[in-house]
């Protein structure tokens, strides 16, 4: 007897293919829809892992935009990105959601090589309205009618480059349709059935004719009439709504509206959509992280990004007890050089868990600052700091401080200010893929006069490279450190601080030399014992200083070896690039020495297992040992990147 079918949990999402399909629907099947969708994202992210919590927090939001606008000929653009996983969904991906950050899967951000429904890509923070008003520019000089949406939220609206892009959009006619996602800030009054009549009401098109009526008449009038009674109604409306900031930004401010109220929802970005007014529009919408899922609405913190969980009791996997990682190792070091030294504090910028700060921070809260997505910030307040005699460390993601860079340069390195830069995610970082991974650091930091530039090659030498670098008192220093676990030494109650320049070898050889610079140190005594089957002695020795370079190091491992290969979690033009310079301007190229650096291809490697992309790089043991015979003779081609 054949069974019965099995009947499908989420019928509506079911018939949702594209967002096309979901036009289709009734603003009454909506809530239905929404409620299947954030079943299969927690479904989804349970098993692969993932940002969670901001995606469940817009679920409705991106139901309604997908409804009311005409994607994707209305550009809808994500900022960050891992609010996106909703979208991913709606948007002819729901086959693939199961592969988020998996090697070949789905990227766990917008990316525009993914979909058309992408059109910008992002993984860091406050580039959609600069994105969005270029993209509406170029619409206008074009003359088409599409739409150009930007969902930014309120953490990513901290940072400065939202402000530079709201203020050039205020002063422009372009039309432009932001929504400020606010899970977290109270920015606004409480939202309720008055602010939704509210919204309603200023965004509908009545009252926008009225409005736009009342402005010619008092231009026939008199210009100063004009003035006047615009600003009188722009502060009638922010006492209202709250949005007196955006209005004097140039916007038109609307809300705050509830972000999971589809009835609230849908009339005003209709009433935006059918608008004819020209010039930016802004849309407050509160929501709240981690909405329909107990655990996340309990913790959102926690539930930002997760490893996989069991989607019944929200148990998140623990993984094997190993070493500790590089990050908490960070943490700790830095706390017990802050016990003994009071002059010492911590900055981070919105990711005080992802660089070990809260720890700092329950320990020495007076010390620690958060200033938000606000990199560039951050660099000049901590050169503020060092000039008062403090020991600013300023902890901040490899790809995060490139937002940083000029004031890297001119606030901190032309006057040579002692600021500790602790850098984290150095190297490549697995499942989240290019847009995270540290390559450029020790490329864009050890090319600045002055700077004293470290990578550590272990935990231990992690400790070592703290206390060097609180005592660096006379110039900017930096250190490098991956993601994830450390290997395994044993660690010191306390680091050392390390001689200025100088690196170690840690074993002797005679014929081939490596030397590495960062966490590659393992997978170079690994690629030593390797080539001792081959018997070829050889020398591995770890560099610690990218600048000052060892240079006597350098020199000895050129003169007493036949081939010297360099090994570095970094891109063409770091720490190989420096060996190289001195190796030529030394003259110890001119008699026959073999040198092969290696270092991150000339490629963004996509989102995979660490070992694979390592793989992929041609940075694991067996692509040094193929380096070095090919280096001898001994292999036809160099070996080919897996």
């Amino acid at each position: 007897m054949a069974k019965p079918p099995m009947t499908s949990k989420t019928p509506l999402l079911d018939r949702v293919v594209e967002p096309a399909d979901l036009r289709r629907l009734d603003d009454s099947q909506l809530p239905q829809l929404a409620a299947e969708l954030r079943q299969e994202v927690i479904e989804a992210v349970s098993l692969t892992g993932g940002h969670l919590g901001a995606g469940l927090g817009v679920v409705e939001l991106t139901v309604a935009l997908h409804h009311v606008f005409d994607t994707p000929r209305d550009r809808l653009i994500w900022d960050v990105g891992h609010q996106a996983y909703p979208h991913k969904v709606l948007t002819g991906r729901r086959d693939r959601i199961r592969t988020l950050r998996q090697g070949g899967g789905l990227s766990g951000f917008t990316r525009r090589s993914e979909s058309p429904y992408d059109p910008f890509g992002a993984a860091h923070s406050s580039t959609s309205i600069s994105a969005g008003l270029g993209m509406a520019v170029a619409r206008d000089l074009d003359g088409r009618q599409n739409h150009v949406i930007c969902v930014i939220g309120d953490g990513s609206i901290s940072a400065g480059m939202a402000y530079e892009a709201m203020n050039n959009a205020g002063s422009m006619d372009a039309r432009l349709i932001v929504i400020l996602n606010d899970n977290d800030m109270s920015i606004a009054p409480p939202v309720g059935a008055m602010s939704a009549y509210l919204s309603r009401l200023l965004s509908s098109r009545s009252y926008m004719s009225m409005r736009k009526a009342a402005r010619h008449l008092t231009e026939m009038i008199s210009r100063r009439l004009t003035e006047k009674t615009e600003l009188a109604e722009e502060y009638a409306r922010g006492m209202l709504t709250g949005g007196t900031m955006f209005e004097e930004l140039g916007f038109y401010y609307v809300g705050p509206l509830d972000g999971h109220n589809l009835e609230h929802l849908l009339p005003v970005l209709r009433n935006v959509r059918d608008s004819e007014e020209t010039g930016p529009v802004l849309i407050h919408v509160r929501t709240q992280k981690g909405k329909g899922y107990p655990p996340a609405e309990a913790a959102p913190d926690k539930y930002h990004g997760v490893s996989k969980f069991d989607v019944v009791t929200g148990a998140q996997v623990k993984p094997r007890q190993g070493p500790p990682s590089y990050t908490k190792v960070f943490a700790e070091a830095l706390m017990a050089e802050a016990a003994a030294d009071d002059k010492i504090v911590a900055i981070t910028a919105a990711m005080p868990s992802g660089t070990g700060l809260d720890l700092f921070g329950q320990r020495f809260p007076k010390r620690t600052f958060d200033v938000g997505i606000a990199e560039q910030h951050a660099v000049t307040f901590a050169a503020g700091l060092a000039t008062e005699g403090y020991k600013p460390f300023c902890a901040i993601y490899s790809t995060f401080l490139q937002r940083g860079y000029d004031q890297v340069v001119h606030d901190v390195a032309i006057q040579q200010l002692p600021v500790r830069f602790a850098i984290d995610r150095a190297g490549l970082v697995g499942a989240d893929g290019a847009t995270h991974a540290g390559s450029f650091d020790t490329t864009y930091l050890a090319c600045l006069p002055g700077f004293v530039v470290m990578a550590a090659a272990d935990e231990a030498e992690l400790m070592h490279m703290v206390a060097t670098a609180v005592a660096i008192d006379d110039r900017p220093s930096s250190f490098r450190y991956p993601r994830g676990e450390g290997v395994g030494v044993e660690l010191p109650s306390r680091g050392t601080p390390l001689a200025i320049g100088k690196g170690r070898i840690i074993r002797e050889g005679t014929a081939v030399a490596i030397l590495s610079f960062g966490t590659r140190l393992g997978e170079s005594l690994k690629a030593a014992d390797i080539l001792a089957t081959h018997g070829l002695s050889t020398t591995v020795a770890d560099a610690r200083f990218c600048k000052p370079l060892d240079e006597d190091l350098v020199r000895r491992l050129a003169q007493n070896h036949e081939v010297l290969i360099t090994v570095e979690e970094g891109a063409v033009g770091g720490f190989g690039s420096h060996v190289l310079q001195f190796l030529a301007t030394a003259g110890l190229l001119d008699h026959g020495l073999k040198i092969r650096p290696l270092n991150l291809p000339d490629i963004f490697i996509d989102h995979d297992a660490p070992l694979k992309q390592y793989d992929e790089a041609a940075l694991n043991a067996p692509q040094i040992v193929a380096t070095a015979l090919a280096a001898l003779g001994r292999a036809t081609t160099q070996p080919a990147r897996a």
